[in-house]
């Protein structure tokens, strides 16, 4: 495996270099045997080629995506992800109000103005929040009047609502919310709001969500098929035979490969990374399995909640219709008394009548 990745990246080193390295540091050394087994294993894989980088490190991404250093490569990811030419303005101030803790999800989070004005927030989540339609559509119309803020801000009057440039909400998820695995075939869902009689009208939000943990189960037994499944693949596989193939087919990741190799030179760098990245993945897989359990409790609690209240509607039928039949014999048996029956003959009608026993008519007497 090593050699296969390290023909076209000369620079990875051997497991015994990584060792050597990393025993002569004592800080480092602490900190690797702090780590299980399983752990040390993955890392020295990671370092020395047995496996593909994880491109999704975030000491990986803002190295190799950052729009300020490789403004083209942000360019072209997006341009295959809308399908469309996409090129970069410039990058807008983030939002400012977000979520202490969302931060810690989010590999990228960053908003940039395109081409032709549009506004683009782009997310790559490690573990997808749950209720991604109700915080995208959030996000969104926040960025839609912000948007309109600043260009009624700079044309002052003679602003106009044509101005106004259609707002996409792209969001990449590592590992994806329950709701997408509805659909494990899919992994590219792009939504914007159309009317049901065919008028059109633009009414600019979109949105674009990729489960990309669907897209590498999907692709396991699939080509590459185009530049769109290629940038995908880059942030999704780390299996050496792919990783070749895609450097193949698409020599441009080539440099991207070489970029992420160059930081796995400095140990020091590339074992802090991993240890954040531990770090992070324990927090939010808890945090994330908290949300899910609190979800699935306040859904049973609203399910107890209905039931309850059907029941409770069926009792008072119950004891409305009980009430009723009380009455309907009680009546029954006035209307006997004012004919001059005699009780034991009002009783024998009354048991024929409601198909009762004597003992049960008694107690009206």
């Amino acid at each position: 495996m090593t050699a296969k990745l390290k023909k076209y990246f000369p620079m990875i080193r051997e497991k015994e270099e990584v060792l050597a390295e990393i025993c002569k540091d004592s800080t480092l050394h602490t900190k690797f045997k702090s780590w299980t087994p399983e752990q040390q294993e993955e890392f020295l894989n990671l370092c020395t080629g047995v496996k593909g980088l994880k491109l999704l490190y975030d000491g990986f991404f803002k190295e190799i995506m950052n729009p300020e250093y490789v403004p083209k490569r942000l360019d072209d990811f997006l341009s295959h992800m809308l399908c469309q030419k996409v090129t970069i303005l410039k990058i807008l101030p983030g939002d400012s109000t977000r979520i202490a803790d969302e931060s810690s999800l989010l590999i990228m989070d960053i908003v940039v103005e395109l081409e032709d004005r549009s506004i683009a927030n782009i997310e790559m989540q490690k573990i997808g929040y749950l209720f991604p339609g109700q915080r995208s559509a959030c996000y969104s119309a926040d960025l839609l009047l912000r948007q309109y803020k600043r260009i009624k801000g700079e044309t002052n009057k003679n602003f106009s609502y044509k101005d106004i440039k259609n707002v996409y909400t792209i969001v990449l998820f590592e590992r994806s919310p329950k709701i997408f695995h509805i659909y494990p075939f899919h992994f590219y869902h792009f939504f914007e709001q159309k009317s049901d009689t065919g008028l059109e009208m633009e009414l600019l939000q979109k949105y674009l969500f990729i489960p990309l943990d669907i897209f590498q189960k999907r692709q396991q037994n699939e080509s590459i098929n185009n530049k769109r499944d290629a940038w995908l693949t880059l942030f999704s596989n780390d299996n050496p035979d792919t990783i070749i193939k895609l450097i193949t087919e698409y020599p441009e990741f080539l440099e991207i490969y070489e970029e992420a190799y160059r930081i796995c030179l400095n140990i020091e760098r590339v074992m802090g990374m991993f240890s954040e990245e531990l770090a992070i993945l324990d927090r939010n897989t808890v945090k994330y399995m908290i949300d899910e359990m609190q979800n699935e409790i306040d859904e049973q609690k609203h399910t107890i909640d209905e039931q309850s209240h059907a029941i409770k509607e069926q009792s008072q039928t119950i004891e409305r219709m009980q009430k009723e039949y009380h009455k309907s014999i009680t009546n029954t048996i006035d209307i006997l008394r004012s004919l001059n029956l005699s009780d034991a003959e009002i009783i024998a009608r009354i048991c024929d009548k409601y198909q009762i026993q004597e003992s049960q008519v008694l107690p009206y007497f």
